[in-house]
């Protein structure tokens, strides 16, 4: 029975590099996806893009392909990659400068676009956001981003003339491996159980180490071996839809049915129904079993056939955020903490800030659970060493944040005794709501390079 080995080389935009070395040396695979992009990620690249048209592709794409582009060459090992983000077409020439930088002959390169249709918002002013049940042209001078969640049929299309590096915009991040598992195998989407099989792969793949014990290890409970050199997760997946997750031996982490358990409901709204471009998953009668150390055997999953509409990410100009840090050490720590937070408080009140939501909390104290559970836990007057105290407030204007973060600085010479480490920052929110949009409103299409 044919069985394709498909490895994870990064679970988000600023990931690890060298555990994707280590699965292109040692693990025996047929392709690496590279997952690098989040809801927010993909706006604030095109804000780049806006910037400089030849940008707006992942930051860190040279710095990876550097040490990819030679192993794929060597290897044969296809290389799928969401890193494109809001510029697919920039980053595939640059990849094909540095292939040619370095000599290397004989790939092909391509860029699915189709994702953004920011040139046609305007069509769907009258639909609901999804996040707040409003029309979206109540953000319509706001929007600087719109960009539809693509299934595999741009991947497959790549793949199937001869692609050995596939670089995509916006795309569901379990299509990165359920195209190749439905090129290779050739399943069709009206094969349901299959495509639902194919999405579980993708989505436990999709986060790189989180399934191979990153984001898992709570010491004394869950105890995780060598975390600092993490393993990062291949796929070995059969024709028939059965998966084994397994990482090169050596590495660190693990994979067992508690790690995959955990990848699996993560960031899974309905697990009955997990919705995706290319179909809908359900995972209710997975069934996970050991075979072997760091190897676990998964089956049961099935699906549904795809959905009429697809999902649009809007990335829009929200607002700012101006916010400051500092610390008091000592036995009255927690004290000088909370008078300075009043200092600030009725500074920005004397010099009427306008801020539109406020916050002051303790580290180390209460940020992490607020006033209830933080007293529950230290008591009524909590006897801490250190405490930092942060201050933020979101505004409408830069410069109504920029007075936030300035008063919390100048407690260095006008709070408590003894404040230390004072940072401040002031940056622009870029929000994400969400549409809908009919599947036969959005426009696929490859373009190749070659070297």
């Amino acid at each position: 029975m044919k069985t394709i080995r498909i490895g994870s080389g990064a679970g988000y935009g600023g990931d690890r590099l060298e555990p994707a070395l280590v699965l292109m040396e040692k693990g025996n695979l047929d392709y690496i996806i590279f997952e690098c992009l989040a809801e927010r990620t993909i706006a604030i690249a095109q804000a780049a893009k806006l910037k400089d048209p030849k940008k707006g592709y992942n930051e860190l794409l040279e710095y990876r392909m550097d040490r990819v582009l030679p192993l794929c060459a060597e290897k044969g090992i296809k290389v799928i990659t969401n890193m494109g983000a809001a510029n697919p077409e920039s980053a595939v020439r640059v990849i094909k400068e540095m292939a040619e930088e370095k000599g290397i002959k004989g790939l092909k390169i391509a860029a699915v676009l189709g994702d953004d249709i920011f040139g046609s918002i305007d069509q769907y002013l009258d639909n609901e956001i999804l996040e707040f049940k409003s029309p979206l042209k109540v953000l319509k001078d706001k929007i600087v981003s719109a960009n539809v969640y693509l299934g595999s049929e741009g991947i497959i299309e790549a793949l199937e003339n001869g692609a050995d590096i596939v670089v995509t915009g916006r795309v569901a991040d379990p299509a990165l491996t359920l195209a190749p598992l439905m090129y290779e195998f050739g399943w069709p989407y009206e094969d349901a159980d299959h495509i639902g099989k194919g999405i579980m792969a993708g989505h436990l793949l999709e986060c790189a180490g989180q399934v191979t014990g990153g984001y898992y290890a709570d010491p004394g409970f869950k105890e995780v071996p060598d975390p600092w050199n993490l393993g990062f997760p291949i796929a070995e997946v059969s024709e028939t839809g059965e998966v084994v997750i397994t990482k090169v031996e050596g590495t660190g982490g693990l994979v067992t049915t508690s790690t995959c358990t955990e990848q699996l409901i993560y960031e899974i709204h309905d697990p009955s129904a997990y919705i995706t471009p290319d179909g809908i998953a359900d995972y209710t009668g997975v069934v996970m079993e050991s075979a072997g150390k760091d190897r676990v055997y998964i089956t049961g999953a099935t699906g549904k056939i795809k959905p009429e509409t697809l999902k649009v990410s809007i990335g829009y100009k929200d607002s700012f955020i101006g916010e400051g840090e500092i610390s008091y050490g000592g036995s009255n720590a927690f004290e000088k903490a909370k008078l300075a937070g009043e200092i600030v408080s009725k500074r920005l009140k004397a010099t009427a800030c306008k801020i539109t939501e406020f916050k002051v909390d303790y580290i180390g104290v209460n940020s992490l659970y607020g006033d209830y559970i933080s007293s529950a836990l230290l008591g009524e007057k909590p006897q801490v060493s250190e405490v930092r105290l942060h201050v933020a407030g979101r505004t409408d204007s830069r410069e109504e944040a920029v007075k936030i973060a300035n008063e919390v600085e100048a407690l260095y010479t006008n709070g408590p005794t003894g404040g230390g480490g004072a940072t401040k920052s002031v940056k622009e929110v870029v929000a994400v709501a969400s549409i809908f949009v009919p599947r036969e409103a959005v426009k696929v299409s490859v373009v190749y390079e070659e070297v």
